[in-house]
């Protein structure tokens, strides 16, 4: 079974993080309208001659075929676009971050769950080679009981043009919303966040540069972003009680999108970038093993949301997870920066 989708915005997200994937999956999607504002060239393409577009949102809304729509514009319209879909009786999945505040998200989930629809989150990055391929290291048990584990989104990019805006502009929600996730994906909801929250290259702009410290009793999760790193840093470092895990490079999926080789293409997504395991035996002796990459593939999100959709399967972001994030981001602003908070159980 085919289902039909549309999306709400034209812009790169949809372009290089969506439309890739879902147009590579004929069989369990077709795109059946694309709202957009105003037209433009990139329209013409030929991948996209089967689209309608559209400056009528209620077009889209009011197809009965359309089952699912994707909301891929900026944080500040997501709350809007995605009630609006809801009450069309539209399931919905919204690009990141989901929306601003805790409040407007449990406002979202009570919604859908009212009309007996989804609403999830694009978390893609739960499936980066580099995470699932730490994912990996960490569930092989070979590591004994995970003490630390540390993130990095790291580029170098001196210069910044001075663009004001609100804290959803900048890093942490921007990039943060994705690294929390993943560590939320792993361990759940934390006791205590430390937060180093900054704006280093113009301090007219939100931040570009900080680091979260999640607690979990023994285990500190450590995720960092900074956009004056020339060195390349590892991507994960974990240990644990019984050896440690380091693993350089990112997933290749966006170089490839932005080089225009496609998904499955030849040499999409490429990566030769092993992940190093170290750890003791039960003999007592030492092992090291090299772990190849994981195969990343942003898909996945639409193949989980698939089996959701027909055959009501968990979302694979649980409503938890996602208010869980939230509350991180959201809270981090209620004070100025180093601080600490706790999170209710």
């Amino acid at each position: 079974m085919t289902l039909h989708c549309a999306f709400i915005g034209f812009g790169k997200s949809t372009t290089r993080y969506h439309l890739p994937y879902v147009l590579n999956r004929k069989d369990s999607w077709h795109v059946a309208h694309i709202y957009r504002r105003r037209a433009k060239p990139e329209e013409q393409s030929p991948q996209y001659s089967h689209i309608h577009f559209t400056s009528d949102l209620d077009e889209v809304l009011n197809d009965p075929q359309v089952k699912l729509v994707v909301v891929c514009t900026h944080a500040d319209s997501h709350f809007d676009y995605a009630k609006r879909a809801l009450e069309a009786g539209k399931n919905v999945l919204v690009e990141k971050p989901f929306t601003p505040t805790i409040a407007e998200a449990k406002e979202l989930f009570a919604l859908a769950k009212s009309k007996g629809l989804t609403v999830t989150p694009y978390q893609n990055r739960r499936f980066d080679s580099c995470f699932l391929t730490a994912k990996k290291a960490i569930e092989s048990g070979k590591l004994g009981d995970i003490v630390e584990i540390e993130s990095h989104f790291d580029y170098y990019r001196p210069v910044a043009e001075t663009q004001p805006g609100l804290p959803q502009d900048g890093s942490f929600y921007g990039l943060g919303v994705h690294t929390m996730d993943q560590i939320i994906s792993l361990f759940g909801r934390p006791d205590h966040v430390a937060y180093d929250i900054r704006s280093l290259r113009n301090k007219a702009n939100p931040d570009d540069t900080f680091e979260a410290q999640l607690f979990y009793g023994d285990l500190k999760a450590i995720v960092k972003t900074s956009h004056l790193v020339k060195i390349d840093y590892p991507k994960f470092i974990v240990h644990g009680t019984r050896g440690s895990f380091i693993k350089y490079g990112i997933d290749q999926q966006e170089t490839s999108l932005k080089a225009n080789i496609m998904p499955g293409e030849p040499g999409f997504a490429a990566d030769d970038s092993v992940g190093v395991l170290e750890y003791v035996k039960a003999d007592g002796t030492t092992a090291k093993e090299e772990l190849k990459p994981e195969v990343g593939d942003y898909g996945r999100v639409y193949d989980a949301l698939y089996e959701t959709l027909t055959t009501g399967a968990p979302n694979y972001v649980k409503e938890s997870d996602v208010l869980t994030n939230l509350e991180i981001l959201e809270r981090a602003f209620e004070q100025a920066s180093p601080a600490t908070i706790t999170l209710a159980k």
